[in-house]
């Protein structure tokens, strides 16, 4: 190649024995020449320097000539030039980075599915900041050190692409999936171990996908069982505490036999679930997904498929179920949806044979936001709900309608929220997941009457009635490993504990007395610490692997006041 490039001269200064090499960016023109930009605005500097090491006359300002090799230097820079233009693949890079929590087909696994049609209420700019830094108060890690910009956007167009089939799941699928182990009666009706059955717990070990069934007396495991993978929701408890319900992120509904410590139904109810309610009498298993979005009731004795229930408004609008609960005083499902601002309230069929045939009547609620979380009271009269784009109201099931917006900063986790009697009126308690501080707030005039700070957002919060004391963790954040000490009577802190330093403590959960507390250290090597509730002095400590949450029976059963239902 001739012409202007055989023979470019570039010029140098060199003062007093200090070589000053000449660089060149993106762009610069030498000689009449242009450097060429890289398509996505990559840069990039060219340093010439000199051949020799000739040493200048003292204080004399001198010009060498260098002679480029112009043919070498123009194909580098056209070869790095077609690098820069060839695009991220962008199937390769979720399979290295997203996979493992958002499944391989994007329908979910850890994670929730990565779908346009479960994308709607974020923007394509908004996903792009949250693979770049991460989602507060989930375990979605920030990528920005190990991607740049052109795969973040990449990915971002990847997974708004639709699929070019969504798997069916409906009745037949989940008809193909379900499997009884032991027929309803099947089974002896006394328990195969000696203890208080009321004072069982049972303990999620999500490390290896295990459940510990274990004697709120002794503090011994009775027997440890495996799990569907990713258990989320928490347990539910029917018939006295005989039967446990399980449900995975993948869809995975499991019934347990506390008694004889047998599965005895399974069922895929959906393929990114969110959680399970149980009716009061055990009779009916309700579903929430993600995916497909949809309501799935359950006959609860064998877990045989219902009714499915679309998740929609009616109008050609869909949603996700955000979560679904058990109203045990209301006879009903009380239902919130994460794209359509509405709460639903399902009765309980009458019969099986009913729930199979026609319509589920569905009382629809309008609310003034979407409900990404929420809280009932006690009485299960009022649903306190709140949204991430940070919106909160209270709902009130009896009139129907909304009543009041509460000042809740940052994101509360109103499904971690506790309640108690402060100074003769009721108040709510909630962690923030954004924020250090737990709210308290008067559930009478539903004003804010303090916040309490703590040393970083949380996600649990405990309590008893029989405990003066408020426990919540300080889940996100440098802090992880410390848990504080509320007093109830005063809203002060009065104690931190820091019982595995470095690593995450959270989710304490009281026995039936409320005399102990027990605490998860969530960790591979973790274990569950028993604490006296009144001294506050550690009793115990329990070996298990990653363990989360702990199901105590009778406080769930009974609706305990500082535990979630």
């Amino acid at each position: 190649m001739g012409g202007r490039w055989s023979g470019v001269r570039l010029r140098f200064s060199r003062m007093r024995n200090k070589a000053a090499p000449a660089f060149f960016d993106a762009g610069s023109r030498i000689r009449g020449f242009r450097l060429p930009r890289f398509p996505n605005g990559s840069s990039y500097k060219m340093a010439v320097h000199p051949r020799t090491a000739h040493r200048p006359p003292k204080n004399r300002v001198f010009q060498r000539s260098v002679r480029i090799g112009g043919t070498a230097l123009l194909a580098t820079l056209c070869t790095m030039a077609a690098a820069a233009q060839e695009p991220p693949d962008a199937a390769a890079l979720y399979r290295e980075h997203c996979s493992e929590c958002h499944g391989a087909g994007r329908l979910g696994a850890m994670g929730p599915a990565l779908l346009p049609q479960n994308l709607k209420r974020l923007s394509r700019n908004r996903a792009a900041e949250v693979i770049r830094n991460g989602a507060p108060a989930t375990q979605m890690p920030a990528f920005h050190d190990r991607l740049d910009s052109a795969a973040i956007d990449s990915l971002v167009e990847y997974i708004y692409t639709p699929l070019k089939r969504i798997p069916a799941w409906g009745v037949e699928q989940m008809r193909a999936s379900h499997v009884v182990y032991h027929p309803p009666g099947s089974l002896p009706p006394k328990p195969r171990f000696s203890a208080d059955l009321q004072n069982l717990f049972v303990v999620v070990e999500l490390g290896d996908h295990h459940a510990t069934l274990l004697d709120g007396d002794t503090f011994t495991p009775i027997h440890r069982f495996p799990t569907r993978f990713a258990l989320h929701g928490g347990p539910k408890y029917s018939n006295g505490g005989r039967y446990v319900f399980f449900a995975s992120r993948d869809g995975w509904i499991s019934k347990f036999d506390i008694y004889n410590l047998e599965y005895v139904a399974e069922i895929r109810a959906g393929i990114n679930s969110r959680n399970v309610a149980v009716s009061a009498d055990g009779r009916y298993v309700m579903v929430a997904n993600y995916l497909p979005h949809t309501l799935v009731l359950l006959d609860g004795s064998d877990l045989a498929p219902l009714r499915i229930i679309p998740a929609s408004d009616g109008n050609g609008h869909s949603s996700r179920v955000s979560a679904v609960y058990a109203a045990e005083p209301r006879n009903s499902f009380i239902v919130a949806l994460k794209d359509i601002p509405e709460l639903w309230e399902i009765p309980y069929p009458a019969d099986a044979a009913r729930a199979g045939a026609g319509p589920l009547p569905i009382r629809r609620i309008r609310t003034s936001s979407y409900l990404d979380d929420f809280f009932i009271n006690q009485e299960y009269t009022l649903v306190i709900g709140t949204s991430r784009d940070g919106s909160s109201q209270v709902v009130d099931l009896e009139q129907g309608k909304v009543t009041h917006t509460l000042d809740l900063p940052g994101m509360p986790h109103l499904g971690s929220g506790i309640s108690w009697i402060y100074r003769g009126r009721p108040v709510l308690a909630t962690p923030n997941m954004k924020h250090g501080i737990v709210s308290v707030v008067d559930m009478t005039s539903w004003k804010t009457i303090r916040r309490i700070e703590t040393l970083g957002p949380g996600f649990f919060m405990r309590s008893h009635e029989n405990t003066p004391y408020a426990w919540v963790d300080v889940f996100f954040g440098p802090n992880r490993d410390a848990v504080h000490v509320i007093d109830k009577r005063t809203l002060e802190i009065v104690k931190t504990l820091r019982p595995a330093p470095g690593k995450t403590s959270a989710h304490v959960e009281f026995t039936r007395d409320g005399t102990r507390a027990l605490l998860s250290i969530w960790d591979p090597d973790g274990a569950v610490i028993v604490y006296d509730s009144r001294t506050l002095k550690e009793l115990k400590r329990i070996p298990m692997r990653k363990p989360s949450g702990k199901y105590n029976v009778h406080n769930k059963l009974s609706r305990s006041a500082g535990t979630s239902h």
